[in-house]
Order: structure tokens, then sequence, then C-alpha cells
């Protein structure tokens, strides 16, 4: 199966979206795909989350839109069903990973120690989300499981910012990062979609120079 890594591999960041209003979901999502940030996560949180991902699905044919806090094998089918091309879940249990392979859409689940990393592993799992990242021990912590596990990758997300997305992306064991720093509640309350966009860039553009 393609991984979520490979569905946007010229992007580094992955917007981690909160949608309350469906009606910003399309607006919202041409904004991050101007700024070069075409891989959304609309997390799975609100009521209007899987409308949202249905707009954009519908809408915005240049997004690649996925849904995040996937908990649950009905989560799984109710966001596939919406159009969510990917799957991210803050942790997985044996359930919710059968749900989400079976799904036929790349998968991120969540992972915050060495054993999770192992033990997905050994089901053929090397694709994963690193979550909460900074509580979790952040890049050292990722930076130590690269020696004993080099086959995992991770997207790690959770206390992200534009102070240390570089430092994360220098790891050879990640493949992107979460955040939210470029969707500032201020900005979505006033629909400040330019400011949005901006934003997007700044952080489309949060790469590691080739040999750095």
């Amino acid at each position: 199966m393609t991984s979520v890594f490979d569905l946007a591999p010229e992007t580094p960041v992955v917007p981690v979206v909160v949608i309350e209003d469906a009606a910003d979901a399309v607006p919202l999502a041409r904004a991050l795909v101007a700024g070069g940030l075409p891989l959304i996560e609309v997390t799975l949180r609100t009521p209007a989350a899987l409308d949202a991902v249905r707009a954009i699905a519908a809408e915005v044919p240049d997004a690649v839109v996925g849904a995040g806090t996937v908990v649950s094998a009905a989560g799984v089918a109710e966001a596939v069903g919406a159009g969510a091309r990917f799957l991210v879940s803050p942790g997985w249990t044996e359930r919710l990973l059968g749900a989400m392979r079976e799904s036929g859409v790349p998968f991120l689940p969540g992972v915050s120690t060495a054993s999770e990393v192992v033990a997905l592993l050994e089901q053929g799992v090397d694709a994963m989300k690193f979550f909460p990242a900074e509580a979790a021990g952040g890049v050292p912590y990722l930076k130590s499981l690269a020696g004993p596990l080099p086959r995992a990758r991770f997207c790690p997300t959770g206390g992200v910012s534009p102070a240390n997305a570089r430092d994360y992306l220098s790891l050879p064991n990640v493949g992107c990062v979460g955040g939210t720093w470029m969707l500032p509640p201020d900005a979505l309350a006033a629909r400040d979609w330019a400011r949005v966009e901006t934003l997007a860039r700044e952080a489309a553009a949060v790469r590691v120079p080739v040999g750095g």
C-alpha cells in the first residue's frame, strides 16, 4: 500500500485542521494548497468535520484531504466514505489497526513508545504518527529510535512549531511533521484566508537543505 509519505513527497508539513463550520472548509483548503501545503488532515473533533472532508474532496481537487483523530472502526468507515484519502490516529488498538488496514487508504497509527513502534513493525506497518511529539521526548527521542528501529518512519505531531520543525525534519526517520501554527485561531475566526496562505507558504519553506 502507498504510504502517507508518498502522497505528497515534497510536502514537509501537514496542517492539522479543526473545522467548526463546514462552510469554511473549501476556502481554508484552497488557501493551504495555494501556500504549498496540499496534504491536509481534518481532525474528527467537531460535528462539522465529516462534511468538511466531503467538501474538500469534492471541490478542491489539488488537495489531498485526510481524516485525523480517528479512534474507532466506525470512524474509519465514516472518514473514507466522506472522501478521506488517508487516516491518522493518536494511538492504535488491534481493532482500529485492522479497520485502517482494510480501508484501502494509507494510514498513520499513533505511537509514543518504542514498544508500540516494535509492535507495529511486527505487523508490517512502518509509517507512524509520533504523538504527542514534544511531550513524548521530541527530537532526542526520535533520534534515539533511528538506530535500533531504522525501518520506522514518523510524522511527529504535538508541539511542533516553526522553532523546531526543521530539527525534526533533519532526522532520517522523519518523513514530515504535523502542526497548527499556520492556522492561528484569530485568522480562522476572521476568515482571513490570505493570512493562512502566507503562513502556509512560510511553513512549506521549512525544508532541510540537501546534506544539511
